[in-house]
């Protein structure tokens, strides 16, 4: 078994995968470690595929590469690749993640003292600078969900205490420069022990694109262990290439939006409604289903 595997799946981001893999090449030149990079192709369209048999022929001898005959999903696709995969430790990297600087040594030392960790994610910033909100979460309850898409997080923001009661969606009571514990990292970069995925199966896929993170995470506190936002180290995440932001094709905006909001409904009703009567529910998934329609 060798120390990590890194796990990307890729679906029509071709220049942006040419980036992500030799920002890897790079990182790892300047800090060793035995690894292996996982690439699961969903089906791509765009070159992709030629382009990641050019790079694990001239420039990444330790890159592999699974090519999918149809889109399976960011969850079964990192499956895909968790079950082909050999490392000790297992990093879930997007594709339109770019990791210049970071040793991986330290990321794993951090695990091996500290028993009670489960996963890590670092400062996961975008090309503005800012952190990637979706990097530093709490577990959308119903309050969390509500003071944030309400707009009563961005207002508190900044107000201690009231902070902490309306701003815990994203933690935003936290500060972003000290290490501490979350509730949810982003599937971005998500860092853990291959012995504890294994204990759940991996991904869940009944959530077919987004959503995956906050239940995985789930799994992993469920079982004991904490998850930390470790910000000795950063990655860009140049984010939403092929995600909910892309609107050069409408129909697979749309397609992407579903996904959005769908997986809340699943989160949902997988955790939260048997707390709730079947009406109170159903209020809950109109009102997902009303954010949903607003968002196209």
């Amino acid at each position: 078994m060798i120390p990590l595997s890194i796990i990307i799946v890729s679906f029509n981001t071709k220049e942006i995968t040419r980036k992500c893999l030799l920002s890897l090449k790079k990182n790892f030149d300047k800090y060793p470690l035995e690894h292996e990079i996982i690439v699961v192709d969903n089906n791509s369209k765009d070159g992709t595929v030629d382009l990641l048999n050019e790079l694990e022929k001239k420039s990444l001898g330790n890159l592999h590469i699974f090519l999918n005959n149809k889109n399976f999903g960011f969850g079964k696709g990192n499956n895909i690749g968790l079950k082909k995969s050999h490392g000790k430790y297992v990093l879930y990297l997007n594709s339109d993640a770019i990791v210049t600087d970071i040793d991986f040594r330290d990321l794993i030392n951090l695990m091996e003292t500290h028993k009670n960790i489960g996963a890590l994610t670092v400062k996961v910033v975008l090309p503005s600078g800012e952190i990637d909100p979706a990097s530093h979460r709490g577990f959308p309850t119903l309050w969390r969900s509500f003071t944030y898409f309400s707009g009563l997080e961005r207002i508190f923001f900044n107000v201690p205490f009231l902070n902490q009661l309306f701003g815990g969606y994203h933690l935003v009571n936290f500060n972003l420069n000290n290490i501490h514990e979350i509730d949810v990292p982003t599937g971005a970069f998500l860092f853990t022990k291959r012995e504890i995925v294994d204990k759940f199966g991996g991904f869940d896929q009944d959530y077919f694109a987004y959503g995956e993170d906050i239940e995985m995470a789930f799994q992993i506190k469920a079982l004991g262990y904490k998850i930390v936002y470790y910000p000795l180290w950063k990655v860009l995440h140049l984010k939403s290439v092929s995600g909910l932001k892309k609107k050069s094709n409408n129909i697979i905006r749309k397609r992407t939006n579903d996904y959005f909001y769908d997986s809340m409904k699943i989160f949902y009703d997988k955790h939260y409604s048997k707390n709730h009567n079947r009406l109170f529910n159903k209020l809950v998934y109109l009102a997902i289903d009303a954010k949903k329609g607003l968002n196209k």
